[in-house]
């Protein structure tokens, strides 16, 4: 983080000021990702006017950073009429995408826009692989064109590789690619279960072994010897540092106007359909028990003797039972990574506790008040019957 946006995360923590939100446009897509946790029904998506007076609420409320995202961001029609409101309300906006729906005059308006960066998925360098997890012939080729497009325009663009079982061997690939391209180099190997609590997808997580080759190979960590050293735990004063953003000066807003701190911390917090944005962020008290938790809180991750080496995140502890504990998650990372276990690590292994079960997300169908008519307006005989 550069030293100015340390500032502003600084100040926006002071402040109690969201300073950045990801807002998924929707949750369709063209591809059907072996990996992919969403519904991809459409349960009533906010519509265009929704989002705008939403964008307004996010800016008066001291947004700035604004994460574009889905879903497919190019399945909505009325996706550049919303894309330019919110650079109508100065925000920073980043883009995700597959790129599959990108042309010449996409990426022109893109450009164009101002947006700062556009983020691709790519899971393999190599089309049998990419193409199988996505379910869709083609889409690597498309997608390598839609990243070159944007380049030529000058956009900065990062390829975003979501490792599993299937490419375990090929971020190099991809990792060249991105360096051909001109392109930044992503890498994320963490999967999280569907929405509606199905955890079978977790099967794609890889194993200890290929993830700590991957954390021992220098083009990935840097410096091995130092990001994989043995672990360290929390100093005393460390035990008041906040978990993460999430929360704190980060929130989520799905299509349907839900409200998390994180798209990977599925707590709902409120609606935006009900509520406003700024109300939510204030006075939810979902939000308020997340800004409550200190390191010092969590009793087992305080202890560990991972603490300050372990990449913790609260939002999967909470998906697997207790946002206050570890996540089972990044105590494997971690020992990938150290190649030491933790106690949690350890204790899990030997008890075999078995994970909460049941829908992680429950989708609000949103219902609009019934239209009551006037008591003078014509019925359903009268002339205007023709119209409805």
């Amino acid at each position: 983080m550069s030293g100015l946006a340390a500032e502003m995360t600084a100040k926006a923590l002071k402040m109690g000021i969201p300073l950045s939100v990801q807002l998924d446009l929707t949750y369709r897509c063209n591809e059907r990702c072996v990996h992919c946790y969403l519904d991809h029904h459409d349960h009533g998506e906010m519509t265009t006017t929704e989002i705008k007076d939403l964008l307004d609420q996010m800016a008066e409320a001291g947004v700035f950073y604004l994460t574009l995202s889905g879903g497919e961001i190019l399945m909505r029609r009325d996706f550049f009429e919303i894309l330019e409101h919110a650079r109508a309300r100065t925000f920073c906006v980043k883009l995700k995408t597959n790129g599959v729906l990108l042309r010449e005059a996409e990426a022109e308006r893109v450009r164009a826009l101002g947006v700062e960066s556009v983020q691709i998925s790519v899971y393999s360098h190599r089309p049998e692989v990419h193409d199988a997890i996505t379910k869709m012939p083609g889409s690597l080729r498309q997608s390598i064109e839609a990243a070159r497009l944007l380049r030529r325009h000058g956009l900065h663009v990062v390829l975003s590789n979501v490792l599993m079982v299937h490419n375990v061997r090929d971020y190099h690939g991809v990792k060249a690619l991105a360096a051909e391209l001109g392109a930044q180099f992503l890498m994320d190997p963490t999967i999280t279960p569907m929405m509606d609590g199905d955890r079978s997808i977790l099967a794609l997580n890889v194993d200890e072994a290929a993830l700590r080759e991957v954390f021992r190979n220098e083009e990935v960590a840097g410096n091995v010897e130092e990001f994989c050293a043995p672990p360290r735990s929390f100093d005393e004063e460390d035990l008041d540092m906040l978990p993460c953003s999430a929360g704190h000066t980060a929130c989520y807003v799905s299509p349907y106007g839900d409200v998390y701190p994180c798209v990977q911390f599925p707590l709902p917090s409120g609606n935006v359909r009900r509520t406003k944005f700024a109300d939510i962020w204030r006075d939810s008290p979902q939000l308020k028990e997340v800004r409550s938790i200190t390191l010092g809180d969590m009793p087992t991750c305080s202890r560990c003797t991972h603490g300050k080496t372990c990449t913790r995140c609260p939002g999967l502890a909470f998906m697997e039972g207790n946002m206050r504990g570890p996540s089972h998650q990044d105590c494997e990372k971690s020992y990938a990574r150290t190649g030491i276990a933790c106690e949690n690590l350890q204790a899990k292994k030997a008890a075999r506790q078995p994970l909460p079960s049941g829908p992680l997300v429950q989708i609000q169908i949103w219902q609009p008040a019934p239209c009551t008519m006037p008591a003078n307006a014509p019925d359903s005989h009268g002339v205007d019957a023709g119209l409805r």
